[in-house]
């Protein structure tokens, strides 16, 4: 079973291509935690919104991020984040083309 890792949080920026190029060494080092199998990037400028939709082979590798992506999301100075942690449907992610197996 896998699972998906929903982030969000309040992010003054940057948003779009500066975003990209401030945290491409992020996202490469990001593909080091154990357990990820991949990562969508969310961004929403109006709202001053960014996190991410993560996919993990289990629940407890998920939680372990969320502990360490907590503490470096402290360090940028964002304190208030939410993260959600739920199981996949297969038969209807399947039916509806979802990336997961």
């Amino acid at each position: 079973m896998t699972y998906v890792l929903q982030v969000d949080f309040k992010m003054d920026g940057p948003f779009g291509d500066e975003m990209a190029g401030a945290f491409t060494h992020l996202a490469k080092s990001i593909n080091d935690e154990e357990g990820l199998l991949w990562k969508i990037w969310t961004e929403s400028p109006e709202t001053n919104e960014a996190g991410g939709i993560y996919l993990f082979e289990t629940k407890q590798t998920a939680e372990n991020y969320i502990e360490m992506h907590s503490k470096r999301l402290a360090g940028f100075g964002i304190t208030t984040i939410n993260a959600k942690i739920f199981t996949i449907h297969s038969k209807l992610t399947e039916i509806t083309k979802g990336p997961v197996k």
